[in-house]
């Protein structure tokens, strides 16, 4: 079995621009991580990364703003690559993507250009 891995990616302008306290940030990531887990709950691969709670492995990467972040959606939308946009209310502000859990060598290819979240 491949270790898995959940992706979540996060806006860094909303800390860096728009003034956003890092609680925020992280509930951001929180609200869609928790999303994609119960959209694809029944996912076999999303039972395994699930049935490894004290090990379970998590890469949180930045992208400078809303459009890399909406154009990074609509990739993996089109790669069929399951995914949550996490959109705060009543806002309606797109903050952050995470993916349900994936073998890295699946996704990867999508997320390498980003770095880790600062």
């Amino acid at each position: 079995m491949a270790a898995l891995v959940q992706y979540v990616v996060l806006r860094k302008d909303l800390q860096s621009g728009l003034g956003w306290p890092l609680g925020a940030l992280v509930a951001q990531a929180c609200h869609a991580a928790t999303a994609i887990i119960h959209l694809h709950y029944k996912h076999q691969q999303t039972q395994e990364y699930l049935q490894e709670l004290d090990s379970m492995h998590k890469v949180v990467l930045e992208v400078p703003d809303e459009v890399t972040l909406t154009g990074l959606a609509e990739t993996l939308k089109a790669a069929n690559i399951d995914h949550k946009l996490w959109i705060e209310q009543p806002e309606n502000i797109p903050t952050c993507i995470a993916l349900r859990p994936y073998p890295k060598e699946e996704v990867h290819r999508y997320l390498k250009k980003f770095k880790l979240l600062k």
